[in-house]
């Protein structure tokens, strides 16, 4: 049985969502029930995968609590399914970011399509087809092990030790976001963003700095190509998470 778990949370438990619970666990993902409440839903997260929202005969969760749960699912990476009437889902896109839905029930629930679909989304969460991707170039070895083993558990990680192989890489990959070194040989990091501002093909790949280079020339030099972002090598395990968790839910928000 997987560890990834799934949290169907409701009013109150009925034999619907008890049936929904066992079938779901039967096909071996832990399953439980959750009353909508900030502190059993927050309580209950710990390797929570996917949220069933099970909207029941006049029941929908506040637009507080939708809120919270939307958070929740931004910061950890999850998914929901809302089940109820066309109503009932509605309200929930309406208040929810559409690329945390993955799939609506209307009820009554076919037992046997939902479980699948449960399956098939926690195959694709351990396959990590769900997670962003991120180039690293760096022409420190040490440092490129460290950032993937940093980074690997919430993110694709691929590894390049110079710009030109990160050239390369990207003539054949697509990237959901660059960590950039400053002071490489042979070509720089400024030179590989200007050369990627310049190229069509890879103009729009957002690129932060992650180096060592901390002077105000180093930094103002680079500000003119609008990098998403420039960090120390000094930067702490959490607060580069925090700081690529962050940029990644501001991109998807959307604007007004």
């Amino acid at each position: 049985m997987t560890d990834l778990r799934v949290m169907v949370i409701g009013e109150k438990p009925t034999f619907l969502t008890k049936v929904v619970c066992k079938k779901i666990t039967e096909s071996g993902t832990e399953c439980n029930f959750v009353p909508w409440t900030v502190n059993d839903i927050n309580n209950n997260w710990e390797n929570t995968a996917l949220v069933i929202m099970y909207m029941e005969e006049d029941e929908r969760p506040s637009e507080t609590l939708l809120h919270f749960i939307m958070d929740k699912m931004a910061d950890t990476g999850n998914m929901m399914i809302p089940i109820g009437t066309h109503d009932d889902i509605a309200f929930i896109i309406d208040h929810m970011r559409g690329d945390l839905i993955y799939r609506s029930f209307r009820r009554p629930v076919n037992n046997e399509e939902l479980v699948s679909c449960v399956k098939d989304y926690i195959t694709k969460t351990e396959s990590g087809e769900f997670k962003k991707s991120l180039l690293v170039v760096d022409d420190d070895a040490s440092f490129l092990g460290v950032v993937r083993d940093w980074l690997k558990d919430s993110y694709k990680v691929s590894l390049v030790n110079s710009g030109i192989q990160a050239i390369k890489w990207l003539a054949k990959n697509k990237v959901d976001l660059i960590l950039l070194d400053y002071e490489m040989p042979v070509t720089s990091g400024p030179q590989v963003l200007e050369m990627l501002r310049n190229d069509p093909e890879n103009a729009n790949i957002p690129v932060m700095f992650l180096t060592g280079k901390g002077d105000k020339e180093s930094v103002m030099k680079v500000l003119s190509l609008k990098p998403e972002g420039y960090f120390l090598k000094t930067i702490e395990k959490a607060e580069l998470i925090k700081n690529l968790n962050d940029f990644f839910v501001r991109k998807k928000a959307p604007s007004h």
